[in-house]
């Protein structure tokens, strides 16, 4: 009776082994993880561009901390000119200016000029910057960022899109949000850890993509953690396993509809 019994639960569990995607699904599932990974690698170039700035300290009046912050980013990277400016009695702006030969920002080529405006100060402070006239590696940045901290809230946030650069015919938008660690947002001189959603169109179609707990190291193309879903436009789920063996080999595994997960290269 026992040997029957294991004999069925063997039989029972081969069967219900999942099956391995077929060809046509991992070519398919593998164009859209590349335009994904990269809305996401955008939208992560202008996380960076904020970090680039001092996060305010809470009761700190709103005019000093601007003049440390012009001081601060320009520490940070010797290449760009940062100017302090008051505009009225609730906004003052740092004016990042980069060279037209460009300056190396976290291994990006920048270019162009951009606004950081601030508002309140010392119980809370409200940052916002539009990126739209920079360049990131001769490509136009389609994106704006912020943030608004002390108080009851800490969000640290940018909204991306436009065009996805190096894959004609295709466009993105995400809104992203660096994550937040006993209340210190997690990006820095080496380490960037960011969640975000929105869309990815192209010639498949539009998909709708999440990503969750994405860490980007400075200088690498590929999270080295977090995952990502697409929810295709053929009304398809794929998951994608962004870890730290893979990372560094430019591949991910993908899991499609709950089929067997393969490992797929993407190309920067």
């Amino acid at each position: 009776m026992k040997i029957r019994a294991c004999l069925a639960l063997v039989i029972l569990t081969t069967a219900c082994g999942r099956e391995l995607p077929t060809k046509e699904e991992i070519e398919d599932a593998r164009a859209r993880v590349d335009m994904a990974v990269h809305s996401a690698h955008q939208t992560r170039i202008a996380l960076e561009l904020l970090g680039v700035m001092p996060v305010y300290t809470c009761g700190e009046p709103r005019r000093t901390f601007v003049g440390r912050a012009a001081e601060g980013a320009h520490v940070k990277v010797a290449c760009l000119t940062a100017t302090a400016e008051a505009k009225d009695d609730s906004t003052d702006a740092v004016v990042l200016s980069f060279p037209e030969d460009g300056c190396s920002v976290n291994g990006h080529t920048v270019t162009g000029q951009s606004t950081f405006l601030y508002h309140g100060g010392e119980e809370r402070m409200d940052l916002s910057a539009d990126l739209r006239w920079l360049k990131v590696n001769g490509h136009p940045l389609q994106a704006k960022v912020g943030y608004g901290t002390c108080g009851d809230e800490k969000r640290f946030w940018a909204e991306a899109g436009g065009d996805l650069p190096g894959r004609a015919g295709s466009s993105y938008r995400v809104d992203g949000r660096v994550g937040l660690r006993d209340g210190v947002p997690l990006f820095g001189s080496t380490t960037l850890v960011f969640d975000g959603s929105g869309e990815v169109s192209g010639p498949l179609g539009t998909d709708r993509v999440t990503f969750t707990g994405l860490q980007y190291e400075v200088g690498e193309f590929l999270p080295k953690k977090g995952e990502a879903l697409i929810e295709t436009a053929r009304g398809h789920r794929v998951k994608v396993d962004f870890n730290e063996v893979l990372w560094r080999v430019g591949k991910v595994d993908v899991e499609i509809d709950g089929k067997e997960p393969v490992t797929v290269p993407i190309v920067r």
